[in-house]
Order: C-alpha cells, then structure tokens, then sequence
C-alpha cells in the first residue's frame, strides 16, 4: 500500500512538467520570438488535463472509503 502511494505521488509531480502540445502548435509556437505564448498554451494544455484525472482520483477515494466502512 504504501508503495503505491509513493507511485501515485511520483507520478503526479512528474507529469506536471511535461510538455503538452501537439505537433502543429509547437510548430507555430516555436516560430515566436518570445516564448511566454508558448509557455502559457502548454500549462493551460496541462490543466485541462489534470483536471479529470484529480476527479477520478477523488471518485475512486470516496468509493474505496465508503466500501472499507460497510466492511468494517
């Protein structure tokens, strides 16, 4: 148990400093001078893609909760 936990932290801390853009917008985006648009679309690709897997996580959370209580 308690190595998943660790895993499971890992890899939330990790995944939240990948880059995130697809072919075609790194194209256009790298092509800039500056680089702060760039920088913005990939946090923003990033959010957008947090945001499901933190309600799923929770979901899963209340359901391994609520099924431990009823066995206890």
């Amino acid at each position: 148990m308690k190595r998943n936990i660790v895993f499971i932290l890992f890899s939330l801390f990790f995944f939240i400093k990948s880059n995130a853009q697809c072919a075609m917008c790194r194209a256009v985006l790298e092509s800039e001078e500056g680089q702060t648009a760039a920088e913005g679309i990939n946090d923003g690709i990033v959010y957008l893609m947090a945001i499901p897997y933190i309600l799923v996580a929770g979901m899963i959370y209340f359901i391994y909760r609520k099924y431990n209580t009823l066995k206890k």
